[in-house]
């Protein structure tokens, strides 16, 4: 683990318990109906809070919110700086997001390379394997979490929705809890996967330059160690989130689709690809979906939660994402997995309080922990 990671991980305090929400499945997600986030702004015990949150329940979801670029890269620094991130880390700059890449200005014609434009038409042209294959993919081909390509890939995310066709169904995305897929594994698979790495690769970069004039940025994508042209790294296939404490599955789906799980054969790695996808797709009860509304905003834990979007709507929309940098991965020996870690909560009985309120202190750990 690198110097300056947290070791120990980080309580909700409860500085968000006055604001409406509801998580959205059991395992991952939660929605708060009503909260602006740039109230929160000013308040870094509740931005504290915020980041703690969305590492233990994988993605949070705000409704029609009145936050803009600046404000969101505001926020995704806060959340990385408050929970410990390295000094090194910063805000990602997609490598397609540089200022003299037309297709990554606003409406203005103004650039920021720590603003990426997640645009339908972008997504056809540099993903055309995807959407112009000769027979369609299945949709589970793109199960993914974001730039884990990078060695030092994120911990953060946002997405705000700026564009898209009035009254329009589809586009919904779906998340994963990546906590969930570790814990659906037998003790033995666990122990196998514990002891594997995976190379992470995107060769959609790859096609960029050979199709495109497009300029792509190779220095400093974050993170000093985040540069070249190979966009490809190593990384544990079971990875440690420094803010729960918890044990998740990190290489599954696109990442590592063109990828490879590194020490086994042939045979072995095609069946264990197969397999952590499996763990996704074939359990929707680790899953939650979003439908979109005009400028609303996810945040999600990219070390921990899996995403994709669904291709099926018609029109032109368009996304802000910002993404914050994090830690390089690492697998703690001494971590739980999430639901070990619940279990070991709810037996725990300090001597020194009476049984009430005993009681009444799991029960409000046990809230703020799942």
């Amino acid at each position: 683990m690198s110097e300056g990671l947290l070791r120990t991980p980080l309580a909700y305090s409860g500085s968000l318990d006055a604001y409406e929400s509801a998580d959205v499945t059991p395992p991952i997600g939660r929605e708060y109906p009503k909260l602006q986030l740039s109230e929160l702004l000013g308040n870094d015990e509740q931005l504290r809070d915020l980041a703690v949150l969305a590492s233990q329940r994988g993605a949070l979801f705000f409704r029609d919110q009145n936050i803009d670029n600046e404000q969101l890269k505001v926020l995704a620094n806060k959340l990385g700086e408050l929970t410990g991130r390295p000094a090194d880390s910063g805000l990602h700059r997609h490598a397609l997001s540089s200022k003299d890449n037309v297709k990554n200005h606003d409406e203005n014609g103004n650039t920021d390379e720590e603003v990426f434009f997640v645009s339908s038409e972008r997504e056809k042209e540099n993903h055309s394997n995807r959407f112009q294959a000769p027979l369609p993919k299945l949709a589970s081909y793109l199960w993914h979490s974001d730039i884990t390509f990078e060695h030092i890939p994120s911990d953060y995310a946002i997405l705000k929705m700026v564009d898209m066709p009035p009254g329009n169904a589809g586009g919904d995305t779906l998340f994963a809890s990546a906590y969930e897929m570790y814990d659906r594994m037998s003790p033995h698979y666990q122990k196998l996967c514990d002891g594997l790495t995976a190379t992470h690769f995107q060769p959609v970069f790859s096609r960029v330059l050979k199709q495109s004039n497009d300029p792509l940025i190779t220095e400093n994508r974050g993170h000093p160690e985040n540069e070249g042209l190979d966009f490809k790294a190593v990384h544990p296939v079971v990875r440690t989130n420094p803010v729960t404490g918890w044990r998740h599955m990190f290489a599954a789906g696109q990442q590592i689709y063109d990828g490879k799980i590194n020490g086994v054969t042939d045979a072995e790695e095609e069946a264990l690809k197969r397999y952590f996808l499996q763990l996704v797709t074939e359990n929707h009860d680790l899953q939650c979906r979003f439908k979109w509304g005009l400028n609303d905003v996810v945040i999600w834990d990219n070390r921990s939660t899996f995403h994709t979007a669904t291709n099926d709507y018609e029109g032109r929309r368009k996304l802000v994402r910002i993404t914050s940098v994090g830690e390089k991965p690492y697998l703690d020996p001494k971590s739980l997995s999430r639901r070990q870690a619940l279990r070991k909560l709810e037996s725990f009985e300090p001597e020194v309080l009476t049984p009430p309120a005993d009681e009444e202190f799991v029960s409000k750990k046990r809230q703020r922990v799942s």
